[in-house]
């Protein structure tokens, strides 16, 4: 038998590694089920009520197996609470890359400008998404208990990445806590203040905030 030659694509292929174009079609459809499951479940929510909807119903409305929504998501809760979470990983890990020697406060803005831009810059119906979470999250009071306990986590996160940035002890320095209690009081004013005005468009949000958060220093030295 005669050999193949190098490049032929007629020669056998490695099968445990799929080309790329077959692993970026396998991530995109996958992504496109969360999605479905995500947006179906948020419908409901909205329509019958969070504690009224059970697991069987979501997929169910998806047209997949509970084995399938268990593959995206562990819990009912963790619909609903994942898609920002997600978020606040871009941020902590946006915080790490930040240079050396950069001042806490600015180092937490540049992190935050990667977050936004990652907002703006993806799916276009994340904004309708940001509203339904927000507004299934404000009428169940065990989503707002998740909620808080996910931006206390979020918050003591920041503050010890902080902490080792300046080369501090998070449990004897009050400071990094304090810095990030600052910053994150101004993105909670202005994703509210959004939320009032009904904004809900991902790069106006994305101004919003970083111009609430960039008002932060200016009225600790008006003001303080």
């Amino acid at each position: 038998m005669s050999a193949v030659p190098a490049g032929d694509p007629s020669g056998p292929t490695d099968e445990r590694a799929p080309a790329p174009a077959l692993a970026g079609l396998r991530e995109r459809k996958k992504q496109r089920t969360r999605f479905a499951l995500l947006d179906a479940a948020l419908e409901l929510f909205l329509a019958q009520g969070y504690e009224e909807t059970t697991i069987d119903e979501i997929v169910a409305a998806v047209d997949v197996s509970q084995r399938t929504f268990f593959r995206y998501f562990a819990t009912k809760e963790d619909v609903v609470t994942s898609f920002l979470a997600e978020h606040d990983d871009v941020l902590t890990e946006a915080l790490a890359t930040r240079p050396r020697g950069e001042r806490p406060f600015t180092a937490l803005l540049e992190s935050l400008r990667v977050m936004l831009r990652t907002i703006a810059e993806g799916d276009p119906a994340d904004g309708t998404r940001f509203r339904r979470v927000r507004q299934v999250i404000e009428a169940t009071p065990s989503l707002m208990a998740a909620q808080m306990a996910r931006h206390s986590a979020s918050a003591e996160t920041l503050a010890a990445e902080i902490a080792r940035r300046e080369g501090v002890d998070l449990e004897h320095d009050l400071r990094p806590r304090i810095v990030v209690a600052f910053f994150l009081a101004a993105v909670k004013v202005a994703f509210e203040d959004c939320a009032r005005h009904d904004i809900w468009d991902a790069g106006t949000v994305a101004s919003r905030v970083e111009e609430a958060v960039a008002l932060v220093a200016q009225t600790m030295r008006d003001w303080i």
